[in-house]
């Protein structure tokens, strides 16, 4: 007679999900990841449902208020800014725009970064040879002027902007899948894959690649911030996204002039980089101990 206790009775985890579950529960030990990601969800929720919930449009003017910013009210509850235009629903549009360039323009700088750092260091010699070079080159210039001058000759477009962005910031992302790639291309199972006549590609991006997702996910999260941050300091000089389409960092720059008498208009877009970009890094912070545990 077979005993069918509840222990025979339970269904063990499928090993391919074990990892993703031990990963999740150290991630979800690390507090201030787990409320940078909270604050991110809320930030994205509200940019995103925020402009259908607002009774204003970002560029509508109350003529009755032009000249002046207006205080925080019932109606306009950031107030308004000198051209009569609601402040909290220019901020949330400027979220939409600012968060837009981070994401992609981190997803951007992903993809360069991985494709030149996996080929340096998949095929080594003078693929390796040439393309750090370059990596070291572009790190070597600085990238707010180099950036200032590309804005100059060409008056980005929020898809432009994130052209440029992207482009500029794939260097650590390089780096550090060249250095994973040089450390799994000499692990057992590519040498098998290898001598059972898998070609360059099919190594790549089906043997080691997946290995190394784990830092490049980590970098790639860290490349969000450093999006926003550009993007928004570009804004705030005149060389990104102009008025009218509000961003955080033309936002800041408009509101500057008045922050003696309408401090309002002024801390608000700062206080969402600054919370933006700490939360992403708390995230950053929180998947590489999670992917990357530490003893």
């Amino acid at each position: 007679m077979v005993d069918l206790t509840v222990e025979t009775l339970e269904t063990p985890l499928p090993a391919s999900r074990r990892p993703l579950r031990q990963m999740a529960r150290r991630f979800m030990r690390h507090r201030l990841a787990v409320i940078g990601l909270v604050v991110l969800s809320l930030m994205t929720l509200i940019v995103i449902l925020g402009p259908y919930l607002s009774p204003y449009e970002y560029d509508q003017q109350d003529f009755m208020l032009i000249g002046t910013p207006g205080a925080p009210s019932s109606a306009h509850w950031l107030g308004t800014d000198e051209l009569g235009r609601d402040a909290l629903t220019r901020l949330i549009y400027g979220g939409r725009v600012s968060l837009g360039v981070g994401l992609l323009g981190a997803l951007i700088s992903t993809l360069v970064g991985t494709l030149i750092g996996s080929v340096a260091g998949f095929y080594r010699g003078v693929w390796d040879v040439l393309l750090m070079r370059f990596t070291d080159v572009m790190l070597s210039i600085p990238t707010l002027p180099l950036v200032l001058l590309l804005s100059t000759l060409f008056r980005p477009s929020p898809v432009l902007l994130v052209v440029i962005v992207g482009g500029l910031i794939w260097m650590g992302t390089a780096r550090l899948v060249r250095s994973q790639f040089l450390a799994l291309r000499e692990r057992e199972y590519v040498e098998a894959a290898m001598a059972l006549g898998a070609g360059g590609p099919r190594l790549m991006f089906r043997h080691i690649l997946p290995n190394a997702l784990g830092p490049i996910t980590v970098a790639a999260t860290l490349a969000v911030g450093s999006s926003i941050m550009l993007e928004s300091a570009l804004s705030f000089l005149g060389f990104g996204i102009l008025p009218p389409v509000p961003t955080w960092g033309n936002i800041l720059n408009s509101a500057s002039g008045w922050l003696a008498i309408a401090p309002w208009l002024a801390i608000p877009p700062g206080l969402c980089i600054f919370f933006t970009v700490l939360s992403v890094n708390f995230v950053g912070e929180g998947l590489r101990d999670a992917m990357e545990p530490r003893g």
